[in-house]
């Protein structure tokens, strides 16, 4: 059942999100800004749109690399974790985003490569900082999806299972 209101305009994408998580416990976030409202910003996990006949899992071992310079095997993911249904405004216009959630461990021995971010990631990313799962729920900009937090704390140990976060920002 569709259970957004806002017309049949939107524009549907598939994404895949990543979980990095260093030795200390520490999830990876990315800071960015919408250009047409540049004083709403928010966090979120390493992550973006598949290409195409892009499986969700390689879609995130591309994106942890281009976005965070961290190069991981698609083997060395666990999950999908999650999923959901994202429905967002973006440059003004409105967004229905279907996300797969996975996560990486990495530590310093990690392979690393430069970041790659391309001229429109440049233009709407800000940054990328490391916090402590308590520290994510505490941050004043907004942060998606919501109570990413307690989700990153509940990641571990993994059981297997794919759950399903629902329809949100």
């Amino acid at each position: 059942m569709n259970t957004d209101t806002r017309g049949s305009h939107e524009r549907p994408r598939e994404a895949a999100r990543v979980l990095a998580l260093d030795e200390d416990g520490r999830v990876l976030l990315m800071r960015g800004h919408d250009p047409a409202n540049p004083t709403r910003s928010w966090w979120c996990a390493v992550g973006g749109g598949l290409q195409p006949g892009e499986t969700p899992q390689a879609a995130a071992v591309r994106e942890l690399a281009e976005e965070a310079g961290y190069a991981v095997l698609p083997h060395e993911l666990m999950g999908p974790l999650w999923e959901r249904t994202a429905v967002f405004d973006f440059q003004e216009q409105p967004y229905v985003q279907h996300e797969v959630f996975f996560l990486a461990q990495v530590t310093a021995a990690t392979p690393r490569v430069a970041p790659h971010w391309s001229a429109f990631e440049q233009e709407i990313l800000d940054g990328t900082a490391w916090f402590f799962p308590a520290e994510v729920d505490r941050l004043e900009t907004e942060v998606f999806p919501r109570g990413l937090g307690a989700l990153v704390a509940s990641a571990l140990p993994w059981d297997g299972t794919t759950r399903d976060l629902g329809v949100g920002e």
